[in-house]
């Protein structure tokens, strides 16, 4: 007899919470081998394959693709193993729930005997596993009619389970209790009941509470639209909407109004396109706003004279070997800048009210990709040579246009450079990236008029602008890190007393 297995969607590290499904890789009926991708998701940090610790028929899949899933929620379901003659089970409907292969008694010890295996099998390299948890039943959307369904008001006999038998001779209850009938046009919200006054909130992300404590919302007020009435980030996004949004009075209330005076004109929700804040977008929205509301940060800028900074890379280039960019030198003069000013390769412990000095530059560059911004993270960049850096620039970048970054690569920056001239600006006031202390921007490099030697001269020059923390340090150690870096950029033979 084959048995069912749900597949939940594992811990994907880093802190990740939730998923978004991307792209479906199988279909219901399809044979899976273990550990074949059966599912694209889109985390807050990259694109993600999921594969399937088991072997076997999919029998189900949960959730169509652009919905978002907590960890923990079933993904789909695989039977392993065949039947005694031969077949597999029939494979339900996409979002239905699984059923047991037959009604006999063995059935209940396989459906343990499959809970078991379900974590005895091999390990999902970099999302671990863990003991046996009580499965979960799948909760779906009921419509206001068949919200407080009477006995009578089902297609087919009522759950032994929840349903006791009526005797003989005893009246039906439908006959007892026409008010819910008649309350069926009742808010969709009673079709999942909120969480008790003193009980626990059925909600695991803190992305999810954060949202709802700064936006001053009660989740035990919000319906959770999750397996068991979980409460998502949709649920509060939705819950904010309505609040927002003026509620029309209720048909057959009737409102006291002058004779002759024109009733008011009911203001309507905003028209316009509306697009959820999730996925990436909603990670650096959510990322964005944190750095905002906890960071103190101050903004110093200074022109500098590039020439003979572009001069060197020309020369460097023209030696031969490898090309060395002009993002890897600035990386450099970064790591040698920060060598001097440790205060800004730092980050503030809130909870212990300390700054910790970090021994190691991990240096993020902000890309742009057709996802949105993202940060990639180079590993000891203090100890890395131009070449190296240039080598490692590149292959992030054409990972992060590729959408194949992984958690390892976004996270773990202690100093951000941001070379903006790309896009044709000169200045900006870039968020520090939290919990980062710092970054540093870059303007495009332009001729202008320039006093070089007591003349006015045409000179490559670029605008270099320092957002830091102000809690990790003041305005002279930001003041002194920037204008080093600019006398970097003047003047790169300074570089050589460290080389």
């Amino acid at each position: 007899m084959a048995q069912v297995l749900e597949f939940k969607l594992p811990d994907l590290g880093e802190g990740l919470t939730e998923a978004e499904i991307v792209r479906w890789l199988v279909n219901v009926g399809d044979v899976v081998a273990i550990d074949q991708p059966v599912v694209e998701v889109e985390t807050a940090k990259a694109m993600v394959e999921v594969p399937c610790p088991y072997g076997g028929v999919v029998t189900a899949r949960f959730g169509e693709e652009g919905t978002e899933l907590p960890v923990g929620a079933p993904l789909l379901t695989v039977a392993v193993g065949a039947s005694a003659d031969g077949g597999t089970p029939a494979a339900p409907a996409p979002g239905a729930e699984p059923t047991p292969a037959g009604p006999s008694a063995s059935s209940a010890s396989s459906a343990d005997s499959a809970v078991s295996s379900e974590y005895s099998g091999n390990v999902l390299v970099g999302y671990g596993t863990a003991g046996p948890a009580a499965r979960r039943r799948r909760i779906r959307p009921q419509s206001p009619a068949v919200a407080n369904p009477t006995p009578n008001a089902t297609a087919g006999p009522a759950p032994t389970a929840t349903a006791p038998a009526v005797k003989a001779g005893t009246p039906a209850p439908v006959a007892a209790a026409p008010a819910p009938v008649a309350a069926a046009p009742a808010p969709v919200a009673a079709a999942v009941a909120v969480a008790a006054p003193g009980g626990p909130l059925p909600v695991i992300s803190p992305l999810v509470r954060k949202l709802a404590r700064d936006r001053g919302l009660d989740l035990r007020e919000v319906r959770g639209s999750g397996p068991e009435g979980l409460i998502l980030r949709a649920d509060v996004e939705r819950a904010l909407t309505a609040r927002e949004t003026p509620v029309a009075a209720p048909v057959g209330a009737a409102v006291a109004m002058p004779v002759g005076t024109a009733a008011p004109a009911v203001s309507a929700a905003p028209a316009g396109e509306r697009i959820p804040l999730r996925g990436l977008r909603g990670a650096v929205a959510d990322k964005l706003s944190r750095s905002r509301t906890e960071i103190p940060d101050a903004t110093c800028w200074v022109d500098a004279d590039a020439t003979e900074l572009m001069a060197a890379r020309a020369a460097m280039n023209a030696a031969g070997g490898p090309k060395i960019s002009l993002l890897a030198l600035l990386a450099r003069i970064c790591a040698h800048a920060l060598a001097r000013f440790p205060e800004l390769n730092s980050t503030v412990d809130t909870a212990a009210r300390e700054i910790v000095r970090l021994p190691q530059v991990h240096l993020g560059f902000a890309a742009q990709t057709p996802r949105g911004l993202v940060v990639p993270v180079v590993r000891d960049a203090g100890t890395r040579t131009a070449e190296s850096l240039t080598e490692e620039f590149a292959r992030l970048t054409e990972s992060a246009r590729q959408g194949t970054l992984t958690p390892a690569d976004l996270t773990g920056g202690t100093f951000t450079l941001n070379n903006y001239g790309v896009f044709g600006v000169d200045g900006s006031t870039p968020i520090v990236n939290h919990p980062e202390a710092a970054m540093l921007g870059v303007g495009r490099i332009i001729p202008k008029p320039w006093v070089h030697q007591g003349e006015l001269a045409v000179r490559q020059v670029v605008q270099l602008s320092l957002t830091f923390d102000h809690r990790v340090c003041d305005g002279g150690t930001a003041g002194g890190f920037l204008r080093y870096v600019a006398d970097c950029v003047e003047q790169p033979a300074v570089l050589l007393r460290t080389v």
